[in-house]
């Protein structure tokens, strides 16, 4: 039961859109108008609000995730007995019900302190999920049939669970699955009323293809979301992706939507947080130096005169896996449902448009991001910037930090072979560690002098 709360829950990706540029060359996004609110009510809405309106009995919460031990956000009353990244709110018939919130996948719990905006870089996609032990599926059965009105309250979540808990199974440990849980979930959802459908619409490949979920502190930044970059216009219609996972009708969709206002108002909030450590700052004047001739171009420049480029970077250039940009054609009927959709219509629309490439990203509290690249291939800065340095096969402690302050990233051991889901496998479709190679023509001072700089952002 545990895996399957833990796995069902996401903010639907973003993607972007394709100019007509010369092969090669980076292709600048424009921006677009986006809405703006009170960003403590949006901050309020994503601790407390009921956006999931149908989940667990407290009864199942505690057979899977136990008592919790830590209120980090200081929410206190009922919302102080459930873990950060639950919610408990009423169901439409009045229940009261535990529900997952946005933290699940957007938070970390990081040296003991919990850092909001920070992507969850230990989440649990790789177990399957399924409701396929007895004694559970027993208890949930007894349960309901004595508990009609709880019941009918977790009627909406537990079906689509049972659905799709089988469907998001990632390779490794450490890595997301929302892109597929998105895909999934749009498969069974009616593209006007948002009703669930029992049978899918689309016929979706078997791989899931994993992803790192990045920082919500640079989304005042970007003027597209995420990684492939097919998200364009209204960011706060695409954060709507939530509700598509116990939504059951477009009055829901629209009360969760006169919310967004103030929800992407609080992100937008957000800042990262600073780097602990002692600043070796002579080192990182240097390293500015070096940073703003060879990376500035596509990551931006920070500091007294900050800009940020918004380029996306062609696959024949970046070089990274490319399985995660060229799903966005796989998935040509999602694209199609959803720019046909709630989503794509009113008064704050959006649309996707694919892109064979990737976003160069902010780097805003870079140091503390780790693991690297779209899909968490490489644990830390020292060898993004220095590929030969790149593990096949590594291995980390899931169950408490081990940071490493001065390579930027995980603590990690490099391994002789995969082994179980809890060793990074970059050998396997999706999972690979190539590309983002312009960090091997600096020599290791230059290099050095970089991480140093780095912490400063």
């Amino acid at each position: 039961m545990k895996t399957v709360i833990l796995i069902i829950f996401f903010v639907l990706p973003t993607l972007h859109f394709s100019l007509t540029e010369e092969p090669g060359d980076p292709v600048k996004i424009p921006a677009t108008p986006q809405r703006t609110g009170n960003a403590d009510s949006g901050y309020q809405f994503i601790v407390t609000g009921d956006y999931v309106n149908s989940g667990l009995p407290f009864l199942f919460y505690r057979m899977g995730m136990g008592v919790n031990k830590d209120d980090y956000l200081l929410r206190g009353g009922v919302n102080a007995g459930v873990r950060y990244d639950f919610n408990v709110v009423r169901a439409p018939n009045g229940e009261e019900i535990v529900v997952p919130n946005c933290l699940q996948c957007h938070a970390q719990v990081f040296d003991d302190k919990l850092i909001i905006g920070l992507g969850n870089a230990n989440m649990d996609f790789s177990q399957s999920g399924r409701f396929d032990n007895p004694m559970i599926q027993g208890a949930i059965e007894s349960y309901m049939k004595i508990n009609k009105k709880k019941a009918e309250a977790s009627k909406e979540f537990l079906q689509v669970s049972r659905t799709i808990a089988d469907q998001m199974q990632t390779e490794v440990r450490g890595v997301n699955a929302a892109d597929r849980l998105t895909a999934v979930l749009i498969s069974h959802r009616d593209k006007n009323t948002l009703k669930w459908n029992d049978t899918a619409s689309v016929q979706l490949p078997k791989q899931v293809i994993p992803s790192d979920v990045p920082a919500w502190w640079l989304l005042k930044k970007k003027n597209a979301m995420f990684y492939s970059g097919f998200g364009r216009g209204d960011f706060g219609t695409f954060l709507m992706g939530a509700i598509l996972l116990t939504v059951n009708d477009t009055v829901h969709a629209n009360k969760v939507n006169e919310h967004m206002d103030d929800v992407l108002s609080y992100l937008k909030s957000i800042e990262p947080p600073k780097y602990p450590k002692p600043i070796d700052t002579v080192l990182a004047a240097k390293g500015q130096v070096v940073f703003e001739t060879n990376c500035a171009k596509c990551h931006g420049f920070y500091g007294d005169y900050p800009s940020y480029p918004n380029y996306l970077i062609p696959q024949q250039v970046i070089q990274t896996d490319s399985l995660l940009n060229h799903s966005n054609y796989q998935y040509s009927d999602m694209i199609d449902w959803f720019n046909t959709s709630w989503f794509s219509k009113g008064d704050n629309p959006a649309k996707l448009v694919p892109f064979n490439g990737y976003i160069a990203p902010p780097l805003d509290g870079v140091w503390i991001t780790a693991p690297y690249l779209h899909n968490g291939s490489v644990p830390d800065l020292e060898t993004l910037l220095n590929s030969t340095l790149r593990p096949k096969y590594w291995s980390r402690n899931f169950s408490k930090t081990e940071y490493d302050y001065a390579k930027l990233g995980w603590k990690y051991k490099a391994e002789e072979k995969p082994s179980g889901r809890t060793v990074y496998n970059t050998t396997l479709p999706g999972y690979g560690n190539q590309g983002h190679y312009f960090g091997d023509k600096l020599n290791d001072e230059e290099r050095k002098s970089v991480i140093e700089y780095l912490k400063t952002l």
